[in-house]
């Protein structure tokens, strides 16, 4: 009498096998997530760069921070400063705005901080990259009118 079907270990070695494959893509996949998020933060921080150029060409210096030196949270999520305009960062909608909505972090909570000390020519603006992206290291950096680098 001839048995049609798999056999228990048959059964056991291809979950086995499909088990590691799916744990191969979810690993891979993470990676990708985090290049996604970072090239997102870098894309943020180069239109919050252009605004302030912006700002800077109009009026001469820089917005600036309360207490100068002192970071403030600027973005749409949990940030502070939301919008920037002629009169400086706003806490809410700016008319004739350089930027009408500074973008938050691409993670839940997640915002940048900027800095300019009064009358300034200089900024500082601080964002973290989840991993290296092209020659700019993983970790903390800081964005100033000389552009997006390693600290």
């Amino acid at each position: 009498m001839k048995r049609k079907g798999f056999t228990l270990i048959e059964l056991l070695v291809v979950i086995a096998i499909i088990g590691l494959l799916s744990t191969l893509a979810v690993t891979a996949l993470g990676g990708a997530r985090k290049k996604a998020r970072d090239a997102r933060r870098l894309s943020d921080i180069k239109q919050i760069q252009t605004a302030l150029e912006m700002y800077a060409s109009d009026s001469g210096t820089y917005p600036i921070t309360a207490g100068g030196i002192t970071y403030t949270d600027i973005g749409v999520t949990g940030g502070s400063l939301v919008c920037l305009s002629s009169g400086g960062f706003g806490a809410t909608g700016c008319a004739n705005a350089y930027m009408a909505k500074i973008p938050a972090g691409p993670n839940t909570s997640e915002y940048y901080k900027y800095s300019a000390a009064a009358a300034s020519t200089t900024y500082n603006i601080r964002y973290t990259l989840e991993q290296a992206v092209g020659d700019i290291t993983e970790g903390m950096h800081y964005a100033n009118p000389g552009g997006v680098a390693n600290p």
